[in-house]
């Protein structure tokens, strides 16, 4: 039998763990020898076919080739407009990208266990919305994966940390990736994951934070004489490669000197950690300002935490945690690997799922016992509603709110509007706030009603919240007949024959 694995799918490293018989989960090397894999990928062009390169080779060609590169895929997720253009004039999607890095992964731990790899745990943010969560379901898919569950990062990394069922404590996990951020309160109490409270934003990330140095360094130049830096693609390119790689001496040193070549002449940029904290100061107040809704919509306070999680590469900038020490009042230290932990916490997640639905042999009493142990109550990230009349104006009615409890079913009553209406329209949004405007209508479907009902007549939306945060809908009349039932179909998601058409496409590529 195959082992399951975990794959944190980062924005700009990835990781596959597997859950030894031990029960420890330990990090699968790639096909380079190295525990991340860089989620970049470079398009070669033989002939007219496409051969992508993924990982540490396409990382390196990123400047000298921007054109053929992609990086950054996850913040495109979800995302119906976004496409890549090979060199070949071949269109990618999202799905399709992330598949190719799926797929490079899936191979690199296939040798690395010698032996076949099917079933999948894939990590997400917990701030991810549906069509995200889907969308990076349907690139394992695509990438000839069996994806057991999309688990949110967080709760991943807890889970790495809190294996020991020994553990009795309040974590916030806070989770600064390469291109998102999530904040994430749970208690760990005999083998039980409760999370809280949840919250994030999709487009904070480490990324920025080099962004905010390119503009520090591109500015400098300029003071020395440089002109249009920013209409070089390549260079800048080189630019945002230098600025990942001296944020990354700034966590140990208090300035550095940056080196570049352009358009003939070279140029030596003095940086200072003080001004690199300075003008990255509002990405950090973002995540101050998170973490202090979390902890106030827990209803908990500073003092009641026991543990800070600290995960994703960016958490190791001083200034993160100089500010949560502020925070929670005491010294906090690394208690996980922050590049590592996310995928080894997805690891025993998938593992917990095989023994769960398994009887077979296959399955070590190490592990079988985890699962007997260990239970993970998770969150919606985001609010779930639909669209409603109220004194002749449309607003978004909430019907399961942020922050409850997954699996679960909440229902919301309304009325019919006139005589013998014929049907009712329900748009399935997601977001908080009441104005239409401001929420994202994720799916609809329209119900057909008997047709000789007076207006005002009642009907119950219900609506089922699975533990991938997918939806299911039904209808019932006042009396609980069942008037209709809808699965969302995702607006911004590829329907099952594009999947299967991506399918075949991505297990035709080769693969480097």
């Amino acid at each position: 039998m195959s082992k399951a694995i975990g794959i944190d799918l980062g924005t700009t490293y990835s990781a596959v763990s597997v859950l030894s018989e031990t029960g420890q989960p330990q990090i699968l090397l790639n096909q380079d020898g190295e525990n991340l894999t860089p989620s970049v990928v470079f398009f070669q062009d033989f002939d007219g076919k496409d051969e992508p390169l993924v990982g540490i080779q396409a990382k390196n060609l990123a400047a000298s080739s921007p054109e053929a590169v992609v990086q950054y895929v996850k913040r495109q997720m979800g995302n119906p407009n976004w496409k890549f253009d090979s060199p070949s004039d071949t269109v990618y999607t999202a799905e399709e990208i992330s598949a190719i890095i799926l797929k490079r992964l899936k191979e690199g731990a296939e040798n690395a266990l010698g032996d076949k790899v099917e079933d999948v745990v894939i990590t997400v943010p917990a701030y991810f919305d549906d069509a995200r969560r889907t969308a990076t379901k349907h690139a394992g898919e695509i990438a000839g994966l069996n994806v057991l569950r999309v688990l949110n990062e967080p709760t991943a990394a807890a889970l790495a940390y809190g294996i020991s069922a020994e553990k009795n404590e309040t974590v916030l996990v806070y989770d600064l990736g390469g291109g998102t951020f999530d904040v994430t309160l749970m208690k760990i109490k005999d083998g039980e994951f409760d999370v809280i409270a949840t919250d994030g934003d999709r487009n904070l990330g480490g990324f920025d934070f080099d962004n905010a140095l390119s503009m520090i360094i591109a500015e400098k130049m300029e003071e020395q004489g440089a002109e249009d830096i920013y209409t070089d693609e390549h260079f800048t390119a080189l630019l945002r490669e230098k600025s990942e790689n001296t944020k990354r001496g700034l966590t140990t040193v208090e300035k550095t000197n940056v080196f570049l070549d352009y358009k003939g002449k070279s140029y030596k940029i003095p940086i200072t950690r003080v001004e690199f904290e300075e003008a990255t100061k509002s990405l950090m107040n973002r995540t101050e300002e998170l973490l202090d809704d979390v902890v106030e919509e827990s209803g908990m306070s500073w003092d009641e935490i026991d543990q800070v999680l600290l995960i994703g590469g960016s958490t190791r900038m001083p200034m993160v945690q100089r500010k949560l020490e502020e925070k929670i009042g005491k010294k906090i230290v690394y208690s996980i690997n922050p590049d590592e932990a996310v995928a080894q916490g997805a690891a025993i997640q998938a593992a917990l799922e095989i023994a769960n639905k398994s009887e077979s042999a296959d399955v070590s009493e190490t592990v079988r016992g985890l699962a007997e142990k260990l239970v993970v109550s998770d969150v919606t990230s985001q609010a779930l509603g639909t669209l409603a009349l109220s004194n002749g104006v449309k607003r978004n009615t909430i019907i399961i709110p942020k922050n409850s409890k997954v699996p679960n079913k909440y229902s919301e009553y309304f009325s019919t509007v006139v005589d013998n209406q014929q049907n009712v329209l329900v748009e399935v949004t997601q977001g908080d706030d009441e104005d239409p405007q401001f929420v994202t209508v994720i799916g609809e479907s329209t119900i057909k009603l008997p047709g000789d009902w007076p207006a005002g007549t009642v009907l119950k939306v219900t609506y089922h919240y699975d533990v991938d945060q997918t939806v299911f809908v039904e209808v019932h009349d006042s009396d609980n007949h069942l008037l209709g039932t809808f699965e969302v179909e995702r607006q911004a998601n590829l329907d099952k024959s594009a999947v299967e058409v991506a399918s075949r496409r991505i297990k035709d590529l080769t693969i480097d």
